[in-house]
């Protein structure tokens, strides 16, 4: 099944590239993870319906649909560009006619992905080089602050990660690695093609 045909099963439109022109430089380009990637993750690392899934610099909100139609999960997709964000709300409306409101609770913000106020429901945050290591770094003091307030499991799950979020997730926070996944067949032509998990707690 390829992207468009993938698409057109969850009845929404998430392909394509959009640069982010005018905005923070903070902030990079949207791009959907393939789905060819997000089955491969998927297929050894499981949701439940009692799961809290935020999706940081979630553009068109692809990741956020998947999940949602996979597993239940409640699911909130963060996205700080106007456009992109009512892209998500159109392809939402879409995907609603069809999931007849299915699983648990799916719901966009608009804001910076720093400002986003963790609940305490939540616990697997992903993230695709939605933005610099500094907002990042930010995010994670914020999720961190949260499970401090609140005690729980946290998963933290990174598509093609920069060697800087992967620097500062092994030196300077109390999350371990859990596992590495990689997407073997585009993993051998570029060795960023994979996805690491880190968990706090458990």
């Amino acid at each position: 099944m390829n992207e468009k045909e993938y698409d057109k099963r969850l009845q929404i439109k998430t392909a394509g590239t959009l640069e982010l022109l005018s905005q923070s430089p903070h902030y990079n380009r949207y791009e959907a993870t393939p789905y060819e990637a997000l089955n491969v993750l998927f297929s050894e690392y499981k949701l439940g319906p009692e799961d809290g899934f935020v999706d940081f610099g979630c553009g068109k909100a692809r990741v956020s649909f998947y999940v949602h139609h996979h597993f239940g999960a409640s699911v909130a997709g963060i996205e700080m560009n106007g456009q992109l964000y009512q892209d998500a709300i159109a392809n939402l409306a879409s995907y609603r006619r069809k999931a007849r409101y299915a699983g648990g609770a799916i719901r966009f913000e608009r804001c910076y992905a720093e400002e986003y106020e963790i609940d305490v429901s939540e616990n697997r945050f992903y993230f695709f080089n939605p933005f610099s290591i500094q907002v990042f770094m930010k995010v994670v003091w914020n999720i961190l602050w949260s499970a401090e307030s609140e005690p729980r499991m946290v998963d933290i799950i990174l598509y093609y990660p920069t060697a800087e979020y992967v620097q500062f997730m092994n030196n300077h926070t109390p999350f371990e690695p859990l596992k590495e996944i990689r997407v073997d067949r585009l993993y051998g032509k570029d060795e960023n093609e994979r996805f690491l998990i880190y968990r706090l707690g458990g």
